[in-house]
């Protein structure tokens, strides 16, 4: 289920883990913080492009397009501005609502650039 608000298309954290988890998951979930944040920790299995590489006309890996993404940032703010930029683009995006410090604090897994244990920064 999609919320849709004033920013765009939104999905609870618990949404979108489940469409981003499993053997043949419903969407590729999408980071697009800046490496240092990505390295200190993201969800398993996660795709990353910083905002930054798309609004300079940087493109997804081949992995993710033409999919359903779901995008997340740290809180929010970043990932609408992805959704923005991607759906204009011509992709079909939602952004994840309170991004990765929302992921961390309903318990979905966090790991670091080595798949070890991480924190959202």
């Amino acid at each position: 289920m999609f919320l849709f608000r004033r920013n765009g298309p939104r999905v609870t954290v618990d949404e979108a883990r489940a469409r981003t988890r499993g053997d043949q998951p419903d969407a590729v979930l999408l980071d697009v913080r800046e490496k240092p944040e990505w390295v200190a920790g993201h969800a398993p299995g996660a795709v990353h492009v910083p905002l930054t590489k798309l609004l300079a006309g940087g493109t997804l890996p081949a992995g993710a397009e033409g999919r359903p993404l779901v995008v997340i940032c740290r809180s929010g703010h970043r990932s609408q501005q992805a959704v923005k930029l991607l759906t204009e683009r011509g992709a079909q995006a939602v952004d994840v609502e309170g991004g990765m410090n929302a992921w961390a604090a309903a318990g979905h897994p966090v790991v670091g650039e080595r798949g070890n244990s991480g924190r959202p920064a």
